[in-house]
């Protein structure tokens, strides 16, 4: 992910998951955006268990690290059972939640951009939330991935507020944040390229995938 600078240095907290459950829920009620608490709930302990980079990354003897999100999806299409299939899916929401969430600016410069990560997770929740219809553990979870789908790019952008909070006198890379917005749609970006004196030229937006 790249070396952490002063700005991304962790804040030392007594417990990681209230820290994030707190955290998550002001900048949702500053943002003034509509999240089901069930799906906030599940966003929490998503970014806590990743914390933790055992979780995160993958460890297959002589390699090791993060598996690229298409070839997860590759695994996925192959899966021999549909319970293989699901936690495949599931997995591939959750590190592009995360990856897009907390670590934005250091995918300016790799071959797949945020966007493409925004995608990937929707996709992967969307038909997550499908393939669980029905059955027992459908009853609880349809509705969360449904939710998480549908407001992915929301969480990002809270997810980011969150991160940024822990940075103490963090700057704005107006050029990064305006890439962003291009891409994603993000309002939060625009807000910041507002607060910055710039002004998005609208039709410089690129729609959304």
């Amino acid at each position: 992910m790249g070396e952490l600078s002063s700005h991304d240095r962790v804040m030392p907290v007594r417990n990681l998951r209230d820290y994030f459950r707190t955290s998550i829920d002001d900048v949702i009620a500053q943002q003034g955006v509509d999240v089901d608490p069930h799906a906030t709930h599940y966003v929490v302990n998503v970014i806590t268990v990743f914390a933790r980079s055992d979780a995160l990354y993958t460890d297959a003897g002589e390699s090791s690290g993060l598996k690229p999100l298409a070839l997860m999806l590759a695994e996925a299409a192959d899966a021999p059972s549909a319970e293989q299939r699901n936690n495949t899916l599931q997995r591939i929401g959750d590190v592009a939640l995360f990856i897009s969430g907390f670590f934005t600016e250091s995918l300016a410069k790799k071959a797949v951009d945020i966007d493409y990560y925004i995608y990937m997770g929707e996709s992967a929740y969307s038909s997550l939330s499908e393939e669980v219809r029905g059955t027992f553990r459908g009853n609880a979870f349809a509705g969360i991935y449904r939710e998480l789908a549908a407001k992915f790019h929301v969480l990002i952008d809270v997810l980011n507020e969150v991160r940024d909070s822990a940075r103490a006198g963090s700057d704005v890379d107006l050029l990064r944040t305006y890439e962003i917005w291009t891409k994603t749609g993000s309002q939060r970006a625009e807000k910041l390229l507002r607060q910055q004196g710039v002004v998005p030229i609208t039709d410089a937006k690129r729609s959304r995938h």
